[in-house]
């Protein structure tokens, strides 16, 4: 057999498993939204991924490693939205719109004040790495200002604000750390 063959199947693959993964996060962050992360179960993330369990458990060990996988998702997705941005200005605004309008985020803070804690703290933890590099790939700053960004951002997740001060706090915080 060449290697031709087993490399395309092995992208085939590659590509089902992110499907997969793409339905499962979506499935998992549409459940969160609706009762937070203690009352989904992987039953109940499947039915609305439209996967079986099965694929959840070839994906993950467990509902704590696929919600560890979520999270560093979310993290990634959020990078690339502040990439696609115009503007450092424009990439703040749409960061901080995407956290304060997070149904999955709002209903973790009523549900699971713990996790959120836990979760807003700033640490070493690779999560956290990963974040704070994609603030730093964003916006090219030096880590007092990245710092800044990080917890202006976080501020938000306990305490969503609206698109109009969204908007408004960007402007602000732009031209002050980058003009």
């Amino acid at each position: 057999m060449s290697a031709q063959p087993a490399l395309a199947t092995y992208a085939r693959q590659s590509a089902t498993s992110n499907k997969s993964r793409a339905a499962i996060f979506a499935g998992a962050k549409a459940v969160i939204a609706e009762v937070g992360n203690y009352q989904s179960n992987i039953a109940d993330i499947a039915l609305r991924a439209q996967v079986s369990k099965a694929t959840i458990y070839n994906q993950f060990a467990d509902k704590a490693e696929m919600t560890e996988y979520l999270v560093e998702s979310e993290v990634i997705r959020l990078t690339d939205l502040a990439l696609a941005a115009s503007s450092r200005q424009e990439a703040l605004n749409l960061l901080s719109i995407a956290i304060s309008q997070d149904q999955a985020l709002r209903k973790l803070v009523e549900s699971d004040p713990t996790d959120i804690a836990k979760l807003v703290t700033i640490s070493n933890h690779p999560t956290w790495v990963l974040a704070h590099q994609g603030i730093a790939k964003v916006f090219g700053a030096d880590a007092a200002i990245c710092g800044l960004i990080l917890r202006w951002l976080i501020g938000q997740i306990p305490s969503p604000i609206t698109k109009e001060e969204s908007l408004a706090q960007s402007k602000r915080l732009a031209n002050t750390l980058f003009n």
